[in-house]
């Protein structure tokens, strides 16, 4: 079994692992990423909202990334899985599926969320291209178009307002009792909203690009978006695993540096936010990464004397 030490472990290697790489590498810090490259949104065609790398394939948003990295002498990447974690701040203990250990002083989870699997009968078929989670990257390609809302509940009535700045074209689909109160759904009635209770039968498409949205009682909502709401797990367990709590929706609770309730651990990008974007996740990793750093540098301070 191969043996690493270095100072930070990074489990994860999307925007936040990426960008917390690039932060402790550039401050001489001995940095091992370990990815097993399936990152979710691999379904997608390009990454937006994110300043100079607006329209990017995912794939190429790595690899320049990776490119970028390389400058670095003490930044490895790794493809592989983190499969178990033991230890404590300043000696953790990760292996691999490949075998491999690492010694590290602190850790980075910046494993994600992943999507559980997709119910609706062809969803499946046009996520990523034409069925999208998040407006702020993809609204602008679907702007002024008929879209289909997949969305129920009190997130309802925050969903609606933000959607209608792209779009006032659209109609919502609940899948089932819509979850709202009565003011609730005065409020839709009062902005023209129009939903269905109806739960969906299949989605219709071609290529990727729905066509329409079929439902249960007959009713064929011709479309050509989908906006809809994912149901995510955790990325990875191994955060539970050392201790780490976590909100009931899976998410890694943290500080405002990234900092978790265990010494020594953090978290960054989707695996600790709700804020399921690129750039904020980037910008998490950046912020956990020179918290570390400075944590190390001050215990190495501390133990010069």
């Amino acid at each position: 079994m191969t043996e690493q030490l270095v100072d930070v472990a990074i489990v994860g290697g999307g925007p936040a692992g990426l960008s917390a790489a690039l932060v402790l590498g550039r401050a001489r810090k001995r940095v091992a990423m370990v990815d097993e490259a399936r990152p979710r949104n691999a379904v997608t065609h390009a990454v937006h909202g994110f300043l100079t790398r607006d329209g990017v394939s995912p794939a190429e948003f790595r690899r320049l990334a990776h490119e970028e990295l390389a400058a670095y002498p003490s930044v490895s990447l790794t493809e592989d899985t983190v499969v178990s974690v033991q230890g404590a701040d300043g000696r953790f203990e990760l292996t691999t599926a490949r075998g491999s250990k690492l010694i590290s002083r602190k850790i980075l989870f910046a494993t994600g969320m992943k999507d559980k699997p997709l119910r609706i009968p062809g969803l499946a078929e046009t996520y990523g291209t034409s069925a999208f989670v998040c407006p702020y990257c993809d609204g602008w390609e679907l702007r002024d178009q008929r879209l289909v809302v997949i969305q129920q509940g009190a997130e309802l009535l925050h969903f609606a307002p933000l959607i209608a700045g792209w779009t006032s074209d659209f109609v919502v689909c609940t899948n089932g009792p819509d979850g709202l109160s009565e003011e609730q759904r005065a409020e839709l009635r009062e902005h023209r909203v129009v939903w269905h209770e109806s739960p969906i039968r299949r989605i219709e498409s071609a290529d990727g690009i729905v066509r329409q949205v079929v439902l249960e009682d007959g009713t064929a909502l011709a479309c050509r978006g989908i906006f809809f709401k994912p149901e995510l797990v955790c990325g990875s367990e191994l955060p539970a695993a050392l201790g780490c709590r976590l909100t009931e929706a899976g998410a890694v609770v943290v500080d405002e540096f990234g900092k978790t309730n265990v010494p020594g651990v953090y978290s960054a990008g989707d695996a600790a936010s709700r804020m399921y974007q690129a750039v904020a996740a980037a910008a998490m990793g950046a912020f956990a990464a020179a918290a570390m750093n400075n944590e190390m540098n001050l215990e190495a301070w501390v133990n010069r004397k």
